[in-house]
């Protein structure tokens, strides 16, 4: 246990932030895996689902929940999905 009031209180400072996270990137997953089920169902809600996703994307970089490198990839790579389903969906004349 810490011994002065200053460091007491960084704990209580330190699990607040910490359940906020933890809230932040749960709601990220599910938008995420929201995304990926509606890839494989081929849905027609899949454009305003991966902009929410963009999104919560930016905006945990924008926190430093997570790296914006890693941002960037997730990005990329659920638009190379959707751009590769588009070409399937779409007829070709």
């Amino acid at each position: 246990m810490a011994n002065r009031r200053q460091s007491i209180k960084k704990i209580r400072v330190d699990k607040r932030r910490r359940e906020h996270n933890v809230r932040s990137l749960s709601e990220l997953k599910t938008v995420l895996r929201k995304t990926h089920r509606l890839i494989l169902e081929k849905s027609n809600d899949l454009t305003e689902q991966s902009r929410a996703l963009f999104s919560k994307l930016d905006k945990a970089v924008k926190k430093n929940l997570i790296h914006k490198n890693r941002a960037s990839r997730m990005k990329s790579r659920i638009q190379q999905k959707i751009n590769t389903l588009k070409a399937v969906v779409k007829p070709t004349k």
